[in-house]
Formats: structure tokens, sequence, C-alpha cells
């Protein structure tokens, strides 16, 4: 199945210098503008759509630019200081444009080559002279804003520039997302209970409340036709162990076409569930069917997790587009031996970070569900991981939970449970008790590569608070 293609990260590019320069120093300006050329084509190659307004000389160019973005809905605004400028002219963009701000001073090279420049060839190495001035103005107009300070063809610079483009992807991918909510909250979990507002007014975008209905419906209309296909993209996608009852893998894949309409019919771009159900009745089995194509969403970048865990359908959809993958995990087991925690979970799983062909496992109990079926098993690529959670205050307020760690070898156990064994460089143990100190679910994304530095800056975008428990200490 095809993953799904998100829109474009909009990114709003404006260039800007003082335009007293221009007479005075004929040669400056274009000099300034091919700079500015150049961060525009190296913008549009981090795999984004770039609105470049131009070049802006005064204020009242700048706030025609700034009429311009505004009405372009840009997800990050750029404003690139290639020498001396006044506030006065980035201030009413940043205001206007409702999209984070991001200041950029990249000088043409390294270094000014000091026994032949004059005061024009200077002044193009200028653009450190006004960010003090931008950040004060920004300041005291409540204007939040971050800086990436380099040349043109520094690599590290353009490390931090992705980093703020990615992150302003994600913003974008929460502000516009649809989020599916089906059936009702685990019997008890209270942890895991989430006030659909305070998505919408922390992290933006549309929770819709589904029932188990929407799904049976969906589940009554498909096809032999239909089953039969998705049966065949589950023996490619899947290594069937000979626990798998071919009535079960049939009914899987039943219900993932369904799923696949659902999600459509809605416009989902994640979806928690959970339903309990009742002796084998047809909302039980339903409810019981979901993990073949709840895996098979995630993998496409509709992340779908169980138990009616909304907040970690999030941190999901967060890491699927910080390229992290993100699967549905909580612990599983202490190992004081290899010094290494244990966590997957049973159900869904993201199968693009599987550490080899995933295994569907053939259950004939759900343990702690009703219900009995196919379920997902592997372990997360081996490697740096990062797992990433959205834990809850009293107050209602969401903040970010995160741990770095390595996915090592090692024995596994073979019971239809995704599950990794991860390193985070302190005693297991210790490890626990930091991390569930943070107020993080007892529920989590585990994403491929190292993502602290990621998630920093999608924190920042969105104002909300990162919490990191790393290997030398508490949180």
């Amino acid at each position: 199945m095809a993953r799904i293609t998100p829109r474009p990260t909009r990114v709003g590019l404006v260039a800007g210098g003082l335009g007293a320069y221009w007479p005075q120093f004929p040669a400056l300006l274009p000099k300034l503008q091919a700079s500015a050329r150049e961060v525009s084509a190296r913008l549009a190659a981090l795999d984004c759509e770039v609105v470049d307004v131009g070049f802006i000389s005064d204020e009242r160019e700048g706030a025609r630019a700034a009429d311009r973005l505004r009405a372009a809905d840009c997800d990050l605004i750029v404003g690139f200081l290639t020498t001396y400028m006044t506030a006065s002219m980035l201030v009413p963009i940043a205001q206007r444009a409702g999209a984070p701000v991001l200041l950029l001073n990249l000088q043409p090279t390294e270094a000014m080559d000091h026994d032949t420049f004059d005061t024009g060839d200077w002044l193009a190495y200028c653009g450190a002279c006004p960010l003090p001035e931008m950040a004060n103005a920004f300041r005291r107009c409540g204007v939040e804003f971050r800086s990436v300070s380099g040349y043109l063809a520094d690599e590290r610079a353009w490390t931090r520039i992705e980093r703020w483009v990615r992150a302003a992807g994600v913003r974008a991918a929460l502000r516009t997302g649809r989020h599916g909510l089906l059936g009702h909250l685990y019997p008890g979990m209270m942890d895991v209970a989430t006030d659909p507002t305070l998505v919408s007014a922390q992290l933006g975008g549309h929770v819709e409340i589904l029932e188990i209905d929407d799904l049976r419906v969906r589940v009554e209309k498909v096809t032999g036709a239909e089953t039969d296909a998705r049966v065949a993209l589950a023996r490619e996608a899947f290594t069937l162990d000979s626990s798998v009852v071919d009535e079960d893998l049939r009914w899987g894949a039943r219900v993932s076409v369904a799923l696949d309409r659902l999600v459509d019919d809605f416009a989902l771009d994640s979806l928690a569930y959970y339903h309990r159900g009742l002796d084998g009745e047809t909302h039980e089995r339903v409810g019981a069917g979901f993990i073949l194509g709840a895996s098979l969403l995630t993998a496409r970048g509709i992340p779908a997790c169980g138990e009616y865990e909304l907040r970690t359908s999030l941190a999901m959809l967060m890491f699927d587009r910080l390229g992290a993958g993100g699967s549905f995990t909580e612990i599983q087991a202490l190992n004081f031996r290899d010094g290494v925690v244990e966590m997957g979970h049973d159900g869904p799983a993201h199968l693009a970070i599987s550490a080899r062909r995933p295994l569907l496992r053939g259950l004939g109990t759900y343990h702690g569900k009703r219900g009995w079926g196919v379920s997902v098993e592997f372990d997360v690529a081996h490697g740096p991981v990062t797992a990433f959670g959205l834990g809850q205050l009293r107050d209602g307020t969401f903040r970010f939970v995160a741990a770095e760690g390595t996915v090592t070898g090692g024995p596994l156990l073979q019971i239809g449970n995704t599950t990794s064994r991860v390193d985070f460089g302190r005693d297991p143990g210790e490890w626990v008790d930091a991390w569930s100190a943070t107020g993080v679910d007892h529920h989590w994304a585990l994403g491929t590569g190292h993502r602290v530095a990621d998630l920093a800056a999608v924190a920042d975008l969105l104002g909300i608070e990162l919490v990191v428990v790393g290997p030398g200490g508490g949180a």
C-alpha cells in the first residue's frame, strides 16, 4: 500500500537590507540578491514549498511582503538578514503572518578578506549586526522567534535550519490534522483519558469522535474480492507464523479494508481506538480485528493505536512526520542482567522501522482484551532510538517527555507483541523511576534515531515544555 504524501511544509521567505546602501554601493544589492536566491534554492531542496516574496529595502516594502505572506498561510516565516536592516522592516511580517519566525544570518563565506575588502564588501557580511536589534524589537512586541547564524555553505547551520523546517511541518500536521477517536476508554485507565478540546487548544486540529458502528457497517460492505486482495498484501508484508488461522487472517484483512474506508471517509490523519464487546458478538470481533489494518495504516503514515490512546497516536504522528517511524509502546519488563528496558506492545506497530520482516502470529487470546485473531511481532531496528510521549499535568497542560537510547540484540518474547531491548545508558530501574516521574502516560511512541533536538524544535514552535530523561541522572 502506498504511503500517504502530506502537504509539503510551506515556508515563507523574505530577504532584506537597508535601502540607503544601494546608491552608495551599487555592487552591493546584486550580491545580496544572489545570496537570497541561494538561500531560496537551499530551502526548496529541504522538501518544502517556498513562498519567496523577494527582497525588501524599507518598511513599506516589508508591510507589502507581510500581506503576501499572511495570504499564503505559511507554516514557517524565514527572514534572511543579508546586511543591516531596521527592525521596522520585519516586525510587521512577524506580527501579521500567523506563523513561527526564523531569522537567518548567513554571511557569504566563513570570513572576510580583510586585505581587499572595502565598505561595500564588508556590508555583505553584516547580517549579524541587526540580529540583536530584531531580537530586542520582537521581544518588546511580544513576538516569538528563533535564529540561525553561519555562512551560506555552512552545513552545521543548514542542519539547524532543516530541523526548524521539519518542526514546522510537524506543527502544520497538528494544526490541520484530523484525529479519529473511536469507541471508548479502556476501563480504569485514568492516565490515558484525554479531553479532545485540550488537543485543539494546545496542538490544533480536530478530534473526530467515532463509534464502533462506523466501522462495523463498513466491514459488512467489504467484498470477498477485496478481502482476497488484502490477504495477498498481508502475505507480502509479513511472515506468517504457523499459528495463524486462515479464517482469522481473512477477518483481519476484511477489517483492514474497512479501516481504510473509515480513514478516507472521515479524512483522518491518525486514529486511536478501543472497544470491549462481549461473548464473540460482532462488535467484539470488529474490535479484535484492528491489528493488521492498524499496522498497515501506521506504515502508510496514518498512525493508529489501541486502548483509546489519543495522546500516543499524536506522538506517533509527530514521530512519523519527523521520519522516525513511531511505534505504539509501553514497558514490558526490566532486564537488570543486560541493563535494558524491554518495551513494546500487543497490537498495531510501525512496520517501516522493524529490525526484520514483521511476523503475524495467531493468538487465541488477547491479554487483557476480549476477542482473538492475528497480531504483529517484531523488534525495532537496532541502533539509536528515542522514546517520546505526551504527558499531561494537573492543570491539563501537555508536556513532551523524551529519552534517547539504543536498541540492542538479545532474547525476545514470542507472544505476538512488538518487543525491543532498549539501553538508556543507566540502571533500568533508575530509568523507569525517572521516566515515570515526568507525568508521561504508560504508553508512548518509540522511534528510530536520536530525536531530542528535533523534539526540542517542535516543542518550541508549539510552546510546550520538553522534559528529557537523560542517562546520567533524573529528568
